[in-house]
């Protein structure tokens, strides 16, 4: 941020109001005072909700209805936590609206309840460690269904989740103790995270990670897809006589590549891309999210599983795939948004 962006306007709860705010969202301080009181109250820095007012810019959301939520997270290259944005359940179901083959979302289905005591640390909002023990009762799992259009034919997606792998800790990645949010309503966050897997499953292209599922986890966690197992089926005339999705046809590999230049995490996230697009049927898509999201050996890598299970013709998987793997193509205002917003939290960390 800029000098000039740094000077302020009077505080409000601690937060200055940046000039930039004024020029370039045309909010008042009343709105400010909004944002920072009402909206997120426990956002620290005036970045992290400039970060927000990016994010919802770009993607033409109403701020005041809380599409985000702001959520801190621990950062390893840092060494220390640091405010990110990340898409509330209701936006992600805008998301998946928006792209007009959303055809509806079947209510939760729920796992045997378990009891159980976690005991350990927590940082109350002093940021200072204290000692707890809490019994929670909740669902093992749960399972939700989310259904698209895929080639004119309605498709069912279902995921479990497992209120263990992903309720968030009160202490960070290292603590035990459930927030205060889970406590309360040990269904409610639960059944969040389970419609944005689904929905991620269903709309692999479009969707991404819920706050829900963020809340108390690290940046490295964010490729991790151990909280997901789920699967993909068509619904009545929708899947042939054998029962099967609309499948792929596999075609040869055209590149041969060695694994051990591919980092494995880079090679989950492709397995995870390639199964959710082979559900999804969403091939071009997938190809130009490819195109995004690696480069040089890493985007070769992505580009030649895609094509090995890619229901066009193997000339076609390539064109549609050809990329310069020296440079990245043109980001998405939202990835542009966000990036920069990060920048500038890292800047003034």
């Amino acid at each position: 941020m800029s000098q000039n962006n740094r000077n302020t306007l009077p505080k409000t709860r601690d937060l200055p109001m940046p000039t930039v705010v004024q020029q370039s969202y045309g909010l008042s301080e009343q709105s400010w005072k909004v944002l920072t009181e009402v909206t997120f109250p426990t956002a620290k820095t005036p970045e992290a909700i400039l970060m927000a007012l990016d994010y919802c810019k770009a993607r033409k959301l109403d701020i005041f209805k809380k599409p985000v939520h702001i959520v801190p997270m621990w950062s390893a290259a840092l060494g220390r936590n640091v405010e990110t944005v990340w898409p509330s359940i209701m936006e992600i179901q805008t998301t998946a609206s928006r792209t007009g083959v959303w055809a509806g979302m079947d209510r939760p289905v729920w796992g045997p309840d378990v009891t159980k005591t976690f005991t350990g640390r927590y940082k109350d909002d002093n940021e200072q460690w204290q000692e707890s023990s809490v019994t929670v009762t909740f669902p093992e799992w749960v399972a939700v269904t989310v259904y698209r259009i895929v080639s004119g034919k309605r498709c069912a997606f279902t995921e479990e989740v497992y209120w263990q792998e992903a309720y968030s800790t009160a202490g960070g990645k290292n603590s035990q103790v459930p927030t205060a949010m889970w406590i309360k309503r040990p269904k409610g966050q639960l059944a969040k995270c389970g419609k944005a897997a689904s929905l991620r499953a269903a709309f692999p292209e479009e969707c991404g990670y819920a706050a829900e599922e963020m809340d108390g986890k690290a940046l490295d966690d964010i490729t991790d897809g151990n909280v997901i197992d789920g699967s993909a089926t068509v619904v009545n005339e929708a899947a042939g006589n054998d029962g099967d999705v609309i499948g792929a046809t596999s075609v040869d590999a055209q590149r041969v590549i060695d694994l051990s230049q591919i980092h494995p995490k880079v090679q989950k996230a492709v397995a995870e891309l390639v199964r959710r697009t082979t559900a999804a049927g969403a091939w071009k898509a997938a190809y130009d999210y490819a195109n995004q999201k690696f480069k040089g050996i890493d985007l070769t890598f992505a580009l030649a599983e895609l094509d090995m299970v890619s229901e066009v013709a193997p000339k076609a998987a390539q064109a549609l795939g050809q990329a310069d793997s020296t440079a990245m193509p043109p980001l998405s205002p939202k990835e542009m948004a966000m990036n920069q917003a990060r920048q500038t939290l890292g800047a003034n960390g």
